[in-house]
């Protein structure tokens, strides 16, 4: 038998079918992917598992399953053990300006919990966050959340904020309605790339107003778009984060009606004691900033 297809079978019977599997699994993998490679344990062991509509198990399924639970319900625990306590480690991802200015009075908090562990902090974008995940190099991360997730990742939101554009103080531009009656938009669009929600929620916006402006500079991290307006490259597509400020020689212009980016925190499996006092942390930070109302410019 195949062991990584009794480890599928294990999610399958604990959670009670293959979907709600899948939604739980540590790691990301498809439903056809698992359907595929629980046939072919049957088909190597002769005979059927559990019935899938309703899903039941099958005294079969059910003596195997009674036979790997144990090592399977203890093997994250075994290798904690041999890593020396991952339950003391914090493993995070999240944009420069959230670790930046929001993460170490978060952590501060933390502490009060837990006195010593040991933190990994990763700057990195959605796209790269998300890798992250996936392989398992992080617990956790602080993103912009999309409405289709991808395979076995777990999402909480914590705060809605509208996107604004950034233009260099010295264009005559005050307000981003200016730009939408012109034939054609001149002007150089910077913004994360085209894949990324901020720049698709805009898209959007754009769509609805009829008109068409697409960037012409991709990068990757908020710092990045301002550094490239200041020096005026074109125009920025950002979000407006919590007490945003514009930078010196920057102009923010708001984007009412415009689809708003929801900021939360993501991660896959099961969260470790820290990683959920962490979470905990970041939903009564994103309590006190709406409360406050800083997240609107």
């Amino acid at each position: 038998m195949n062991i990584h297809h009794l480890e599928l079978f294990y999610y399958v019977a604990r959670h009670g079918g293959i979907v709600p599997a899948v939604r739980n699994m540590p790691y990301g993998i498809q439903q056809p992917a698992v359907s595929g490679q629980i046939a072919r344990l049957e088909e190597s062991l002769g005979t059927k598992l559990f019935n899938r509509r309703p899903f039941a198990l099958l005294p079969p399924g059910m003596e195997l399953y009674e036979f790997i639970r144990p090592f399977f319900d203890e093997i994250d625990q075994v290798g904690e053990a041999i890593r020396g306590g991952s339950a003391h480690q914090l493993r995070v991802a999240a944009p420069a300006i959230v670790l930046h200015d929001y993460l170490p009075e978060i952590l501060r908090r933390v502490r009060k919990h837990f006195p010593a562990f040991r933190l990994t902090l990763h700057e990195a974008a959605r796209a790269e966050a998300e890798r992250l995940l996936q392989v398992a190099e992080i617990d956790l991360a602080v993103t912009v959340i999309e409405h289709k997730k991808a395979s076995g990742v777990r999402s909480r939101a914590l705060l809605e904020l509208p996107l604004i554009l950034l233009v260099k103080a010295t264009q005559r531009l005050t307000r981003a309605d200016e730009l939408w009656g012109r034939d054609k938009i001149e002007e150089t669009l910077i913004s994360f790339r085209r894949s990324d929600p901020v720049c698709l929620d805009f898209q959007l916006g754009l769509q609805r107003l009829g008109v068409e402006w697409f960037p012409g500079i991709e990068v990757t991290s908020a710092r990045l778009i301002e550094r490239y307006v200041a020096q005026g490259y074109g125009i920025g597509l950002t979000v407006a984060t919590p007490g945003f400020k514009a930078p010196k020689g920057i102009r923010a212009l708001k984007l009412p009606n415009f689809p708003k980016v929801m900021i939360g925190a993501a991660w896959t499996g099961k969260l470790s004691a820290i990683a959920q006092q962490f979470l905990t942390e970041l939903e009564r930070e994103a309590i006190s900033l709406r409360k406050s109302r800083v997240v609107a410019i």
